[in-house]
């Protein structure tokens, strides 16, 4: 993985940097994607995607598959950095500092930009070892303070209640909707500001799926989110934004009323009516 370079530009970045100025609502940015590639050897998996991500708003990145949105947001928090082969140039910066600097540790970006994957993948331990696992590793030791942490996170995932009376139990007894929550609680307890989630509902039926939804709604009062979803149904119901992905291109970003009634680029049009996709 090399450090943050920049990208000669070919006119689209600049124009595409343009579109989401134009956004209905601007916000500020908490996250700032300028001229970013992602390779995978000589391939050329996301090229020149220049967007802005709004603090505290639910950001849904959609697209057909292989499009490169799963790629996309693991260069969010720096994923690629753990896959051989993977480089990455380009700007991604969290309230204006650049994550791909060369001073910057990886490990201290995952802790502030947390990610949620598409199956739920609990660890081998208990539901209360599951969520303290990152405070540990931080160095946390006091099992009262843990159990605040517990507590807490499980409240936010929308699980305390669900499982407050058997914390010692292995998180493998939850069904896949509880496990996923769980993972999202394991996600909160180190305290991020970002959420990354790829496609975290797809593993799952439709009740567990609408509780995730819920639970995205909720999560945006204290964190900005980013959703990968296979479902454009989903994107228009829980995202305030919505970044279209084609062929490893950003094609279109904007508020997601706009997206889905008043896209610009004819591609997104034809995706979001389903002509295509």
């Amino acid at each position: 993985m090399q450090g943050s370079e920049r990208v000669a530009g070919n006119g689209l970045g600049a124009e595409r940097m343009m579109t989401s100025s134009t956004l209905t609502a601007p916000l500020a940015a908490k996250l700032d994607v300028e001229e970013l590639d992602v390779f995978y050897g000589a391939y050329h998996a996301i090229k020149n995607v220049s967007l802005k991500v709004p603090e505290n708003q639910v950001t849904a990145v959609i697209g057909p598959s292989g499009c490169g949105k799963s790629t996309f947001i693991r260069a969010l928090n720096r994923m690629h950095d753990l896959q051989p082969g993977a480089r990455v140039r380009g700007h991604v910066r969290l309230d204006g500092e650049d994550i791909y600097a060369p001073e910057i540790d990886p490990v201290s970006i995952r802790h502030r930009i947390g990610m949620v994957f598409q199956r739920p993948n609990p660890f081998p331990k208990s539901i209360f070892e599951n969520v303290v696992y990152g405070p540990r590793i931080h160095g946390v030791r006091d099992r009262r303070v843990l159990m605040e942490i517990c507590e807490r996170s499980l409240r936010h995932a929308a699980l305390w209640d669900e499982v407050k009376d058997r914390l010692d139990r292995s998180a493998f007894e939850l069904s896949g909707g509880q496990q996923q929550r769980l993972c999202i609680a394991r996600c909160l307890a180190v305290d991020p500001e970002v959420l990354l989630m790829d496609e975290p509902a797809s593993a799952l039926d439709p009740v567990a799926t609408a509780k995730i939804e819920d639970l995205i709604d909720d999560l945006k009062k204290e964190y900005t989110v980013v959703v990968v979803t296979h479902s454009m149904q989903q994107a228009a119901r829980i995202s305030d934004y919505t970044a279209f992905f084609l062929a490893g291109e950003l094609i279109e970003v904007d508020a997601t009323s706009v997206i889905f009634t008043k896209p610009r680029d004819r591609r997104t049009e034809d995706y979001v009516t389903g002509r295509y996709g």
